[in-house]
Formats: C-alpha cells, sequence, structure tokens
C-alpha cells in the first residue's frame, strides 16, 4: 500500500484570510457609497436640532423631542463611523501619544461608566514607549473596550488597563500575532467577567456578530476597534476562557519621532464667531443651505457654490475669500482636492477646510490624512465647525 501526506494548515488560514480581505473589501464599497449620502442627510438632520433644541429650551416638551432627536442622529452617525472603521476606510489623524498619559486623562470617565461593585485597577509601565495614533478614535475603541468588560461582570468583579512595552524581533514571534517585527506599545484591558467560548471568539471581530441581546449592542464595537487597529498598523487579539474572563490586547507600532507626546485637546463649549468671508462649495442643496445658515450666524460673510469650476470663478470675484469650504466628491470635473490644489497655486493665502462624509482617496492615503490637510468630517455639530474654521484660519491645527 502507497499512501501520502500533505500539511495544508498553512493553505487553510491563507484561504480564510483571503476570504475576510474580500469580505472586508466587499463592506468597505457598501459603506463607502451609503455614508457620503446618509452622512449629509445626518449633518442637516443634527444641525437642524440642535438648533430647534436651543430655541425651545424653555419648553420642557418640546425641548425633550429635540433632545431625542439629536441622540438618534448622534447614534446614526456613530454606526456609519464604525462600519467604516472596521472596513478601514476612515480618515484617521494620528498624533503623537503617550498612552499612558490618554489613559490617565480617561480614568474618570471609566469610573462614571462602571459601577461600584466592578473594581477598577490601573498597571503602567514606566517609560513607556511613544506611539502614533488617532486619539479620538483610540478614545472610543478603549471605551468601547471598558463597556464590554463591564457588560461581562453584571455581578461585579475586577476591571484592569495595562500598559507594556514589546519587542517582536522574531520573525515567528511577530507572524504569531499577525504583525512585522519591531517594537510595540501595548495596552490591555482585562476583565473577571464570565469569558467568551472558543466558538464563539473566532467571530468577535465580525461586523454585527454580537453575544448580546437584541436591543444592546449593535455587533460593531469590536469590530470598528479590529479596523481601527489593523488601519493604524498595529493589531487586536483577544483571549478569554469561560468562567476566566476575557483580556483585549491593542498593540500600536512604537514611533521613532522624537517629539515630546502629548493627549489631544478638547474643544470648549463656546462656539468661537468670525466675520471673514467663506466660499462654500457643496453640491447637496440641502448641506449647501444648512451650512451657509450656520456660518452667517456665527458672522461670517458666505458666498455658495456648487461645483469646482464655478468655485473657481467666485473667487476671482471675490478676492478677499479668506477661507474655501468644500466638499471632497463632487461633481463639475473637479472633486475637492483638485479645487483646492487649483485655488492655492493662484491665491496662496488662502485656507482651505474639507468636508465629506465619505473621502475615498482624494486626500487620504495609506488610511492617513496627507500632511496638511484640515478635515471636518459629517455630520458634524455647530460648535465643532465654529473651532475648525477658527483653527484653520488661525493656523492652529
Amino acid at each position: 500500500m502507497l499512501g501520502s501526506m500533505m500539511d495544508i494548515t498553512e493553505q487553510r488560514e491563507l484561504t480564510h484570510l483571503l476570504a475576510q480581505a474580500q469580505k472586508m473589501d466587499a463592506i468597505g464599497h457598501l459603506t463607502g457609497g451609503v455614508a457620503h449620502d446618509f452622512n449629509n442627510l445626518l449633518t442637516v438632520i443634527l444641525g437642524n436640532t440642535e438648533l430647534i433644541h436651543e430655541l425651545v429650551e424653555n419648553n420642557e416638551e418640546l425641548s425633550g423631542l429635540a433632545a431625542m432627536t439629536v441622540s438618534a442622529a448622534k447614534r446614526g452617525a456613530e454606526l456609519t463611523q464604525r462600519l467604516l472603521a472596521f472596513a478601514r476606510r476612515q480618515a484617521l489623524e494620528p498624533k503623537l501619544l503617550n498612552l499612558n498619559q490618554l489613559v490617565s486623562e480617561m480614568e474618570s470617565l471609566f469610573r462614571r461608566t462602571l459601577s461600584e461593585t466592578i473594581d477598577l485597577r490601573f498597571i503602567l509601565t514606566d517609560e513607556l514607549w511613544a506611539c502614533e495614533a488617532d486619539p479620538h478614535q483610540l478614545e472610543s475603541a478603549l471605551l468601547n473596550l471598558i463597556i464590554n468588560a463591564r457588560d461581562a461582570m453584571p455581578q461585579g468583579g475586577r476591571l484592569t488597563v495595562e500598559t507594556d512595552n514589546v519587542s517582536l524581533e522574531e520573525k515567528s514571534r511577530a507572524a504569531a500575532f499577525d504583525l512585522p517585527t519591531g517594537k510595540y506599545v501595548v495596552l490591555s484591558v482585562s476583565d473577571t467577567g464570565h469569558g467568551i467560548s472558543a466558538d464563539v471568539l473566532n467571530q468577535v471581530f465580525e461586523p454585527f456578530f454580537t453575544t448580546k441581546p437584541p436591543g444592546k449592542g449593535t455587533g460593531l464595537g469590536l469590530s470598528m476597534v479590529y479596523g481601527f487597529l489593523k488601519q493604524s498598523g498595529g493589531q487586536a487579539k483577544i483571549y478569554s476562557e469561560p468562567g476566566e474572563g476575557t483580556t483585549v490586547k491593542l498593540y500600536f507600532p512604537r514611533s521613532q519621532t522624537r517629539e515630546t507626546p502629548r493627549v489631544f485637546e478638547q474643544h470648549h463649549t463656546v462656539a468661537p464667531r468670525g466675520t471673514e468671508t467663506i466660499l462654500v462649495v457643496e453640491d447637496d442643496e440641502l448641506v449647501r443651505t444648512h451650512v451657509v445658515s450656520l456660518l452667517t450666524g456665527l458672522g461670517y460673510r458666505v458666498i455658495e457654490t456648487t461645483n469646482g469650476p464655478d468655485a473657481l470663478i467666485k473667487l476671482q470675484q471675490h478676492p478677499e475669500t479668506a477661507l474655501l469650504f468644500t466638499d471632497i466628491i463632487m461633481p463639475g470635473g473637479l472633486n475637492g482636492r483638485q479645487l483646492a490644489d487649483t485655488a492655492l497655486a493662484r491665491y496662496p493665502r488662502l485656507r482651505v477646510l474639507y468636508t465629506s462624509g465619505y473621502t475615498e482617496n482624494a486626500i487620504v492615503h495609506h488610511g492617513r490624512l496627507d500632511p496638511g490637510i484640515a478635515l471636518l468630517g459629517k455630520p458634524y455639530t455647530r460648535q465643532a465647525l465654529a473651532h475648525k474654521l477658527r483653527a484653520v484660519l488661525e493656523h492652529a491645527q
């Protein structure tokens, strides 16, 4: 009798990774198409309901309805953002960070999120290396892990947030983490909850997969964390056993930059005003009307148009224009990036602020905003718009 054997483990793993990549690409295309139009609608809904909320704040019933609508619009925006995060289609704005500092800044938020029956502990490594990550997305990812850990311990328990430096210099060890060789900063969240069974563990990063009951979760929390880490050049790993708890580890590549790491600054609550002339280029009529109203209310002089070629004519007619506020995906033969490049070549002192619900590749490459680019993602609030405008106009980005 003659026989032979072949080890197909590696082949099966490659097939699985290919299927995952194809699924992610399909979700990315679907999400991108939906995000652009959906975020345009949410921009108008969120902006107008915020204004209505302020106008009827003395009417308890109407104020409550307006606040409920604002909350629903924000949840819709968050849902779209999580889909973009999983598909690695979001525009990241990485900053040099010290994760110990960021975790310490968020401690009070963690304690407000957790019940008194949960013992929160921190193990922060001294002389932690710096990493580069989008602080807003990292904050969202970390808070997501904290909430998941809380929900896994309904009777209470211990939750530990830990930072560490890890060297993966050996190829075999790095390959086990699906990472290139190098040095990494690790942020871990561990709980003593009910844990996850082995058959479920392989699915937790899948979009829309959740073990929570209906109405308690979208199934996008961990998938958003996974997409964010992969887009940041890192990796997310999860370890769990039923009855023993769960640990999620986030790996970020060590930064080689020698600057001093910092934590992002929170915006103040008062919306700053201005008097400069702003050219708004937006093809969606509802969004354009809404933005013009917001800017006028903030004190700015506003010129509006629907496409790039007409915007260049407007700039020639109004050389006093201080800032170009343009959508990225537009008809007319010029997208927002092409319009800005042409305008800046003619008017070097012009400031540019982009806006979009989905940027494609016009100003984002390798998952990051191009250097020197200012982007205000849709949907946005009046305060976010007001602060971003001042930051761009005053070079304080």
